[in-house]
């Protein structure tokens, strides 16, 4: 909503009255997967789909604010999504090769995310 990634079980519809609303399927240009969709592909991200709408939209938001994110950068955005498949390294991997990274750049250093 205006470009922040918000959980629309939490936002009454009153007040996404009148917001710019960008959904999963907003993220395509003229049908075309924008960059973060086609690395979500190439990285293999998605295992159940449960959680990749928020995910999604959650590094489509981070990407719009910071175009060459760190990893500390990602993972305070991404922080409010949970993957019980467990994909965090992979996430991490589209979300940077989306910012334009190159593989190498991504094989340095592995994810280390809290609680699991």
């Amino acid at each position: 909503m205006n470009g922040k990634a918000v959980r629309s079980c939490q936002i009454p519809l009153a007040a996404a009255a009148s917001q710019k609303i960008t959904t999963i399927e907003g993220l395509t240009t003229d049908g075309k997967l924008s960059r973060l969709q086609k690395a979500w592909i190439d990285m293999d991200v998605a295992q159940c789909g449960y959680c990749q709408t928020g995910q999604l939209m959650s590094a489509a938001a981070l990407l719009a604010s910071k175009s060459n994110p760190t990893d500390a950068d990602i993972d305070q955005a991404m922080s409010g999504n949970l993957c019980r498949c467990a994909t965090y390294n992979r996430i991490r991997a589209a979300i940077h090769s989306a910012a334009g990274h190159t593989t190498a750049e991504l094989e340095k250093e592995p994810v280390h995310v809290a609680g699991n």
